[in-house]
């Protein structure tokens, strides 16, 4: 996704160009600190302490340039606007967040608001299209039905969350005024993977391997995430 993400803002903006980078719901704050490094100033907002406990810590340990150009703050993604002045940033980065919000369009229509003219929102999603896929090549073949009717499922830590279909979330991006402008399929292959699994020795072929499948119909389709992004008007 990391590739994807430099590709769009390679394609939106100068080369050069130091970008303001809204990160919600940024976990350990993996992106923002490597948006940080490219010379990027990210604000990442996150609600977890514990994930924002982490995130600090591994701020700490980067150079003071780059420690200068990052902004921690402990907040909900859907509060942006109380921190936050409307087109303030030039991205706005909400990765791994819709799953958890029952009722996404409050949420999505802010972060809109974030945006500068011309800014890019990058959404990572559970796909909704997809979801007989996991438990279909895992062999639950129960649940393989079930998912073909549902946007719900539970995932790996246990909680029960949802999905989101490709023509929804391009309807709702549409509507609030950063209609998709690209987007990609993220773990085609490799969503059966264990989180602890070792890297394995040719990773660099696996990843060529997910970007192509993830940019290419029909296997971006079935990815288990899609990464959809807008484009401020």
């Amino acid at each position: 996704m990391a590739r994807q993400l430099d590709e769009q803002i390679a394609g939106r903006f100068p080369v050069g160009q130091r970008l303001r980078v809204l990160d919600v719901g940024m976990g350990q704050g993996t992106q923002a600190l490597r948006l940080a490094r490219a010379g990027h100033k990210v604000t990442g907002v996150e609600q977890d302490a514990t994930m924002l406990a982490v995130a600090r810590e591994a701020l700490a340990g980067e150079p003071e340039g780059i420690r200068s150009r990052v902004r921690l703050v402990e907040g909900d993604g859907r509060d942006t606007g109380v921190h936050f002045l409307p087109g303030g940033f030039d991205v706005v980065l909400c990765h791994g967040v819709l799953m958890y919000v029952e009722e996404p369009d409050a949420l999505l229509a802010g972060l809109a608001r974030m945006l500068a003219p011309g800014g890019l929102l990058s959404l990572l999603v559970r796909n909704g299209d997809a979801l007989a896929m996991r438990p279909g090549l895992a062999g639950d073949w129960a649940g393989t039905l079930a998912a073909f009717e549902s946007t719900a499922y539970t995932n790996r830590l246990g909680l029960d969350v949802r999905a989101d279909r490709l023509d929804a979330l391009t309807s709702t991006l549409a509507g609030i005024g950063a209609p998709l402008h690209a987007w990609y399929g993220v773990r085609v292959f490799t969503d059966l993977a264990d989180d602890d699994a070792p890297v394995p020795e040719d990773v660099d072929t696996l990843l060529t391997a997910e970007e192509r499948a993830g940019r290419t119909d029909p296997y971006r389709r079935v990815a288990a995430l899609l990464h959809l992004c807008g484009v401020r008007g």
